[in-house]
């Protein structure tokens, strides 16, 4: 409870603090926390500095099966590429059509906010970061360690005439939006928040030197993973090798491509490489060369030529888990005593 938002903080400091819909935060918000929650607001009528989230649903996971007999805008014959752990089939084909027809009814979507900002007068002076949750809405996409999972597109438009010697090829991770923003605000960053500054007054002068990132449950599949990656490579850890990565997750079911993939699965008719996202086990460490298999699909963990990269990177994972006192460790029914046991 007492750590503060970074929308709560900005709201105190005289920012009119909005967000159009999405709240899945998995805690309870401080009411103070946003001064309009939900609801649309007109630009033209905010009479201070604002901070506002807009979120575009139409390209969400959901819309892969609700909308997948819908008119395509993308002929699934004209698609160039096919990830290479998909086979190369009419179904899966659809699929990227239907996605890619998603991304041109968001980018219409983005363009009549960007209207708007432009007519109320607010466009030239922001900050605008664009950026997706995971990587996308796919199997082996939305709830994957690997980086079609947790590698997202991100863009910033700076205001007009505001010159930022930028690293865009620096690792960036999603701790680091809070204290950016409070930086770009000008404002003190708590010295709780984990992450980097990488615009603004509080800029740090140093770029990340590893990304970090986790995976526990996914609705009603537990599961423990933990990975860190470099500039070219990346070390996975599965404390669970019998679980497969490819959940069990009822949500998912409803896409077409996971039906058929599973199919797939279960007939034996998919290659080495498509199968691999449903193996059982799944190793117990991995480790890829991403600027040469950046779909993660050649496991060098094995690898003898490999063997201090690994041990590097398992050794910067172990500090990270050390560092935020990772709680991954405790079975979630003891955990669940914990917390019980804290708020009597």
């Amino acid at each position: 409870e007492s750590i503060k938002t970074f929308p709560q903080i900005l709201r105190e400091n005289g920012y009119h603090t909005h967000n159009q819909s999405k709240g899945d935060y998995n805690f309870i918000i401080n009411d103070s926390t946003w001064t309009s929650y939900r609801s649309e607001i007109d630009l033209n009528e905010v009479n201070k500095p604002l901070f506002a989230v807009y979120n575009f649903d139409i390209t969400h996971e959901s819309r892969m099966w609700s909308r997948d007999k819908e008119k395509l805008i993308v002929n699934p014959n004209d698609i160039k590429f096919i990830p290479p752990i998909f086979p190369d089939d009419s179904i899966v084909r659809h699929s990227l059509a239907v996605n890619y027809s998603n991304l041109f009814e968001m980018d219409k979507q983005v363009g009549e906010l960007i209207k708007n900002l432009k007519s109320s007068g607010l466009y030239k002076n922001s900050y605008i970061f664009f950026y997706s949750d995971h990587g996308g809405p796919f199997p082996r996409h939305k709830r994957a360690i690997y980086e079609t999972g947790t590698k997202v597109p991100f863009f910033v438009k700076l205001p007009n005439g505001k010159k930022e010697k930028i690293d865009k090829n620096q690792l960036l991770s999603f701790v680091d939006f809070a204290p950016t923003v409070l930086s770009i605000a000008g404002i003190d960053i708590p010295t709780e928040y984990q992450g980097i500054p990488f615009l603004g007054k509080f800029r740090s002068k140093k770029n990340r030197e590893h990304l970090f990132t986790s995976s526990d449950r996914f609705d009603e599949n537990p599961d423990r993973i933990r990975a860190v990656r470099d500039v070219k490579f990346k070390y996975i850890r599965n404390y669970f090798p019998e679980n497969s990565h490819a959940l069990d997750v009822d949500y998912r079911t409803q896409m077409a491509l996971m039906r058929h993939l599973t199919s797939l699965h279960l007939q034996n008719k998919l290659s080495e490489n498509h199968n691999f996202w449903f193996r059982v086990p799944k190793f117990a460490e991995e480790l890829y060369d991403l600027e040469n298999d950046p779909f993660e699909l050649n496991n060098l963990s094995d690898n003898s030529l490999y063997h201090d990269k690994l041990k590097e990177l398992s050794a910067a994972l172990d500090s990270w888990i050390d560092e935020i006192d990772d709680l991954g460790r405790i079975p979630e029914k003891e955990l669940y005593k914990m917390i019980s046991s804290e708020n009597q």
